[in-house]
């Protein structure tokens, strides 16, 4: 069981090198390009990689909390990808948008119920952060998904957030891993800290030009 758990981590860690190094190439390339949609693809199956390697070691020796967190992370990068599908509000969402907005509410609770019953200060930071954003997450979509947002362009917004809070997903693996000299809670939570002012931030900047672009039309 030993070998089969080293050689799952050994393609976890590559799918996760792959994902940490392909997400900035989409991020620098123009917006539905070529090699903007060919980066993003292959951004996309390599987190599909990172999350079944890490749910398969989950199971085998890694546990609850970290099973949790492999949901939260395949969430981001599956309703990133599949809200390309459901670019007018008049397309309706499908089964996999639903199971996802589900099972991610349910991983959230989960999160917020193991916050509540450890007693260690950093972990009960860890879980509780990420049990309340996986929550938020869970009730917008599911909100959406009965009532698909009017704003223009609504489908891009939420398709850069979530492949940006994907990204953050692997920074925080990376650092988790290899920032051993950080603090727990430090390891776990600087990607997230930086990582959703950049998101809001960035979403401005677009909201206002693609603001300007229709003023000019």
């Amino acid at each position: 069981m030993d070998n089969v758990f080293r050689i799952i981590l050994c393609i976890h860690i590559a799918f996760g090198a792959v994902a940490l190094v392909i997400a900035p190439l989409a991020m620098v390339t123009s917006k539905g390009g070529r090699w903007h949609r060919r980066w993003g693809k292959t951004y996309f199956w390599a987190m599909v990689g990172v999350s079944v390697t890490a749910l398969v070691m989950c199971v085998l020796r890694t546990g609850l909390f970290m099973f949790l967190i492999a949901i939260f992370s395949f969430y981001l990068a599956l309703t990133g990808y599949s809200v390309l599908r459901r670019k007018r509000p008049t397309d309706r969402a499908g089964a996999v948008d639903w199971c996802a907005a589900i099972a991610l509410s349910i991983a959230g609770a989960g999160l917020l119920v193991m916050c509540l019953l450890t007693t260690d200060p950093g972990k009960r930071w860890v879980r509780g952060v990420f049990g309340a954003i996986s929550l938020l997450f869970g009730a917008s979509d599911v909100r959406q998904l009965l009532k698909p947002p009017l704003r223009d362009r609504a489908w891009w917004f939420s398709h850069m957030t979530r492949f940006l809070g994907a990204y953050i997903a692997t920074v925080t693996a990376f650092s988790v891993v290899n920032l051993q000299f950080l603090p727990y809670v430090w390891r776990w939570l600087w990607p997230t800290a930086i990582g959703i002012p950049g998101i809001v931030l960035w979403t401005r900047y677009y909201a206002k030009k693609f603001a300007r672009q229709r003023i000019a039309a």
